[in-house]
Formats: structure tokens, sequence, C-alpha cells
């Protein structure tokens, strides 16, 4: 069934922003408008971290309120990718399966195995300095693919990288939620990151989180808001 925002109002002191639209399991959508139009809010409200004051967010059926934010069926990635500066790579990705890090065989297994997916088989036992940041980011989405959950969503984790290394990670992205069927939703101020990874888009404007439409289209001949934010 995927996900619904059914009639949702979300408000952050005099802020206010409406959703009320529905996408299939395993759709992917991007997340596209002006800077401080909401973008942000709608994917904390979905991973739970703001309360919405109306309307439900629902995921396959089920109402999702009551649920704090760990146990909610997603993976969210910021920009700064949420790595803990004083455990190595390998630990990082085993708080995933158990925040003791106490591991099973079969779990540590996992973790390389996953590691090697991303191309850092290599860099298990290094700390998160010791890495690049395309490498950081690589970390980051190793822990969504262990994760395996239903929702990935994605706050322009990509956002300080540079064009050809961002396109290795939106593949990347592409090829775990291929793996995974996991619903996308990525949050971009670049339209060309939304005609790479997602077929549909989410215009946020004028406190309107718009239902998704489908990305070529909407790039190609963008609503007068879409289109005056483009040309910035």
């Amino acid at each position: 069934m995927g996900l619904r925002l059914d009639h949702l109002v979300l408000t952050q002191g005099s802020f206010r922003l409406e959703a009320d639209w529905q996408v299939p399991a395993g759709a992917r959508v991007a997340v596209i408008g002006p800077s401080g139009a909401g973008k942000s809010t709608l994917l904390a409200a979905i991973s739970g971290f703001l309360p919405p004051v109306a309307g439900r967010i629902l995921w396959d059926g089920h109402d999702l309120a009551k649920l704090e934010p760990g146990a909610r069926p997603l993976s969210i990635l910021f920009q700064d990718g949420n790595l803990f500066p004083h455990l190595t790579v390998a630990q990082n990705l085993g708080l995933g399966l158990s925040p003791g890090l106490r591991l099973t065989e079969a779990q540590k297994a996992r973790v390389g195995a996953v590691l090697a997916e991303v191309g850092l088989g290599d860099k298990a036992a290094r700390k998160p300095a010791a890495l690049s940041g395309g490498e950081q980011s690589r970390v980051a989405l190793a822990r969504a693919l262990l994760r395996a959950r239903p929702m990935l969503l994605l706050d322009e984790p990509f956002a300080a990288l540079g064009p050809a290394l961002k396109a290795q990670m939106l593949d990347l992205v592409d090829r775990i939620a291929g793996q995974t069927g996991a619903t996308v939703l990525m949050v971009t101020h670049d339209p060309e990151d939304a005609r790479r990874l997602c077929p549909l888009t989410v215009v946020v404007a004028d406190g309107v989180a718009a239902p998704p439409a489908p990305t070529g289209a909407l790039l190609d001949d963008p609503p007068p808001l879409l289109r005056a934010y483009l040309r910035g």
C-alpha cells in the first residue's frame, strides 16, 4: 500500500504545511522547492520528530502516530551522515543491528558483506575522520542497507559532494533501493538529482506539499512557483 499522508497539517510557529497524497511501496520521490518551504519539515514529521496538528501519516494502512522515531519503518540520512566519531566504520554499522554492539558471528558477517557492497570492505576498522566525505556517505548508505527498512528518507545527504561523486551516491541509492524495495523520499535543491533517481516529484511551496507528479514532465514545464525557484 505504501505511504499515505492523509489531510496532514504541520505547524512550527507561524509556519504551516499541508499535504494530502499517497505513493505506492517502492516509489522514488524527489521533494523539491524553495529554501524554508517545508521540505525537511515534511521528512521530520514522517520520521516522527514533529507531530502533526491534524491528519495522519500511514504506512501500509497503519497510523504511525504512536510509534517513536526509532520504531518507525524507515531510515533517514542527513547531510552529516550521523556517524559516531569514536567508533569504527564496522561499529557504526553494527549499532543498526545491536545497540550494545554485541553482534553474533552472523551479524558481523552481514556488516562485512554490506561494506563490501558499497566498496568499503577494506575500511571497516577506520574511524569516520579517516574517511573522505564520499566514503562517509557510503558508510551512512551501508547502514541504511543493513537496516533494510521499508522507507528511506534522504535530507540532502550528498549536497556537499562534487557532481561526479554525488552521481555515484545517487546510483548507489538506486541500487540499494532496488535490492530492498524501499520507498525513497529525497529532499534536494538540484533538479538533476530528481531526474537521475526519482520518477516522481513533490513540489513544496506556499504552505503545500503538492501531490507527486512525473518528474520529467514537471521539470520540463514547471508551474510558475517552481519555475521561479529553478531560475532563482
